[in-house]
């Protein structure tokens, strides 16, 4: 897929809503942009991240990655109510139609923002995670561009997988072990909790 501004022609200035997953995946999203002459804001939205804590964490690790790279950063803190998200992927609680769900979801709502405020573009950090669909993704954007609303800037930031790893363990940034929701943290422990059981059924 090649890199491109959709409908770019279309418009005169930079302004840049990011949406911000978390800390460590937004590192290169926002350098490379602002190299590019963006001027952007970050957007924090997540209610997918899930318990309360955790969610926290990754809010303060997003605020400290804005704060080192000198852009200012939102944060949509009124949308996380963990069940209305329940109720939201029900009937789509397995992968993959939880995460296309949850990643397009996350796309409509900053071109919504980002119309609010007046903001010409639209990116999102989850462009830069090896982990998520990230056809999908760059899908959504493209579909909800247009000559009336902000453009959607992609790019494949997954060509900075490294480096942003690298960066984010040199600011000691805030580095979350699962992706976000209360299915993909069980995914992410369940060999833990079979070990468990297993070392138990010996005694």
């Amino acid at each position: 897929m090649k890199n491109y501004f959709a409908l770019e022609p279309k418009r005169g200035d930079k302004s840049l809503l990011l949406h911000v997953c978390c800390g460590p995946c937004a590192i290169m999203p926002i350098t490379r942009l602002l190299d590019e002459g963006f001027a952007v804001t970050a957007w924090f939205m997540n209610p997918n991240v899930q318990p309360l804590a955790e969610y926290l964490r990754r809010r303060e690790a997003a605020g400290e990655c804005a704060a080192r790279l000198g852009v200012d950063i939102l944060y949509a803190d009124e949308t996380w109510d963990i069940a209305a998200w329940l109720r939201a992927v029900a009937g789509r609680d397995e992968a993959p139609a939880r995460c296309a769900y949850c990643c397009e979801s996350r796309v409509e709502a900053a071109f919504a923002k980002a119309a609010s405020l007046g903001f010409s573009w639209v990116s999102t950090s989850l462009l830069y995670s090896r982990y998520q669909p990230h056809e999908i993704i760059a899908a959504a954007g493209r579909r909800l561009a247009a000559p009336s609303g902000p453009g959607f800037v992609y790019r494949d930031f997954r060509t900075d997988w490294q480096a942003g790893i690298d960066r984010s363990k040199g600011w000691g940034l805030y580095r979350q072990p699962y992706c976000g929701c209360v299915y993909s943290e069980a995914d992410r422990y369940r060999k833990k909790l079979e070990r468990c059981k297993k070392e138990a059924a010996k005694h």
